[in-house]
């Protein structure tokens, strides 16, 4: 699964790297995919760590 994370849109509150810590890390004010790649068993962690997102800046497909 593919996982991303736009650093334009970001806002860095760092709400999905609270919820979803395994799948999403702040890096600097900005939040990235932890790894750079998100395992299959990881999917409804990723996809809550989207919810959270204020401003839609995650993508997965």
């Amino acid at each position: 699964m593919k996982v991303t994370v736009d650093q334009e849109t970001c806002i860095g509150c760092g709400l999905c790297a609270q919820v979803a810590p395994d799948v999403y890390e702040m890096q600097g004010d900005k939040a990235v995919v932890a790894g750079g790649e998100v395992a299959e068993d990881k999917a409804e962690e990723a996809q809550n760590g989207s919810d959270q997102c204020p401003v839609a800046a995650i993508s997965i497909s």
